[in-house]
């Protein structure tokens, strides 16, 4: 609208110069479909004298005077769109990667080794997948990526791990014994001193007066109140309790108090696992506000960065988080039946099936008396229901024993497939070789007993999924968000349909492809371009 309220017209675009082109242009539909694919040369918008038609021409310059018939009214010239400039420089200035893009954690080895190799050596970011895992699992995997990456950048996760502190803090002596420099931590909603400690490890001063930060912590996160934790310098008594314990020096005590906790903050929306379920418009501007404010509260003289994650599965969502301002991108669930991502061919040949429907919040196995849920596969398995049916009975009953009998039966005909002592046994073995302290006060709290069963039950339905357990295919546990059946959608018909030619690095550089071409529509809508519908629909192809 002008502002006078009537509708701006092409003739009435504001006019630069002339220009002469010596090719045709595009004006037509077809043409332009074909003119808006060609995001690395340089597009100058121009309107015809005769009829006022906009189009785009690729050749020619223009001119400030003396102009011929021929010549066209010209309103400006986008220079070249490269998929790597979408995010903010910095991120990759940074942690030395070509794309502002990553591979998500995906917990208990999802996020392969394979997967985060296979990332680094694309110029981009994979995090291992730590969570629930062993240390010595983690250990190996970490001494493979280390052998196969040499200095190219890559991750590891780091999950807030409230009943197995002792975990927590192993993987971070891990984590700072071998020079892992970025980890995702996750599920955090408050700080321990573990994670506190990994991001601080190694601050020092440069000799232009500058701090560097030797640990880079991507803290993702879906709630503000999180999410100024990260943003603010580390509380000043955690810093001193580990100065005195001497985890920290002194002098980087002193100096994490003069930067974030976290340079790198993940906004996670709607995801796969642990996730809030929150829309991705919503969330990011109102994380990003935050930033800026505490930013200018605390003076901060760098770039705090705010990144991307959940819902993120085709290129218009991928443009779209970019537009919103975003520094960086995250993917989750669609790597998860990509090639490289450790789980049983079945299980991908489930995800590949999923429409953005066949999604259900479940209880999560790590937090499960905190009543905490993860967002699953619903399509192909009862998982959640039955996990719902655990979590119901633990609610309402201090004991096992204090089940109903014919519930208990069901319990274990159902969904354990064993009776209870026979998996507390099981449970009990495994506790005993992982933190001890927990059948310690089982064999005194029976509540507690019973969680730890449950648990079992939680935490098997994932490694069954993983390890491709066909008796078991009806309780699989498979994280998934909306994104997954979004991306299915998408490359529906195409080469990317099949679970056989889904590499992680296929995957990722025709997102980030089309998330360029939907940006250079939209760029060249702005300018009165009539772009049409079709131009903003990239399909996949090989790119890799």
């Amino acid at each position: 609208m002008s502002a006078t309220g009537a509708p701006l017209s092409a003739s009435a675009l504001p006019t630069l110069g002339t220009f002469h082109s010596s090719s045709v242009c595009a004006f037509d539909r077809d043409a332009l479909v074909q003119a808006v694919a060609r995001i690395r040369e340089p597009a100058h918008i121009v309107r015809e004298a005769g009829n006022g038609r906009v189009g785009i021409t690729f050749d020619g310059a223009p001119t400030f005077g003396g102009a011929s018939a021929s010549d066209l009214a010209w309103l400006g010239t986008l220079p070249s769109l490269w998929p790597e400039w979408l995010g903010d420089r910095s991120f990759a200035e940074t942690h030395g990667t070509r794309f502002p893009y990553i591979a998500g954690a995906m917990a208990n080895g999802i996020a392969s080794t394979a997967i985060v190799i296979a990332m680094a050596r694309a110029g981009m970011i994979g995090f291992f997948g730590s969570a629930g895992l062993s240390l010595g699992r983690v250990t190996a995997a970490i001494d493979e990526i280390q052998a196969a990456v040499g200095d190219l950048p890559y991750g590891a996760n780091l999950i807030h791990s409230p009943s197995e502190p002792l975990l927590e803090a192993g993987v971070v002596d891990l984590y700072l014994s071998r020079g892992v420099r970025r980890v995702s931590a996750s599920a955090y909603m408050g700080l321990t001193p573990h994670v506190v400690r990994y991001a601080c490890t190694g601050l020092s001063v440069t000799p232009d007066g500058r701090i560097h930060r030797k640990n880079h912590l991507f803290a993702k996160i879906s709630r503000p109140e999180t999410a100024a934790r990260f943003l603010a310098p580390p509380p000043g008594e955690l810093l001193d309790a580990l100065v005195r314990e001497g985890k920290l020096t002194a002098e980087e005590g002193r100096l994490a108090r003069m930067l974030p906790l976290a340079e790198d903050i993940t906004v996670e929306s709607d995801s796969g696992g642990h996730t809030d379920n929150r829309p991705l418009g919503s969330l990011f501007p109102t994380i990003a506000g935050l930033r800026d404010r505490l930013a200018a509260q605390h003076g901060y003289t760098r770039p705090v960065r705010v990144g991307a994650a959940g819902g993120l599965g085709t290129p218009a969502s991928i443009a779209s988080a970019f537009g919103l301002g975003a520094a960086y991108v995250l993917t989750g669930s669609v790597n998860q039946c990509a090639l490289e991502a450790d789980i049983s061919p079945l299980a991908k040949e489930m995800l590949c099936k999923a429409d953005v429907a066949d999604v259900t919040m479940a209880p999560a196995a790590d937090m499960f008396e905190l009543g905490v849920e993860v967002q699953v596969l619903k399509r192909g398995t009862l998982f959640a229901a039955r996990a719902h049916k655990l979590r119901e009975a633990y609610r309402a009953h201090d004991s096992y024993g204090a089940i109903p009998a014919a519930d208990r039966a069901k319990i274990e005909k159902d969904i354990l497939r064993a009776d209870f002592a026979t998996v507390w046994d099981a449970t009990r073995a495994f506790w005993n070789g992982r933190d001890a302290r927990q059948v310690e006060k089982a064999e005194k709290d029976e509540h507690h007993k019973m969680a730890l069963v449950f648990r079992w039950y939680l935490g098997k339905s994932s490694r069954w999924a993983i390890e491709g357990d066909v008796s078991r295919a009806a309780d699989y546990q498979i994280w998934a968000g909306p994104a997954q059946g979004a991306f299915n959608a998408w490359v529906k018909g195409t080469f990317l349909e099949p679970a056989s030619a889904r590499s992680v690095v296929e995957i990722a550089a025709n997102l980030l492809e089309g998330a360029a071409v939907v940006t250079r529509a939209q760029q060249l809508r702005t300018y009165g371009v009539p772009v049409p519908e079709e131009a903003f629909a990239f399909s996949p192809r090989p790119l890799t």
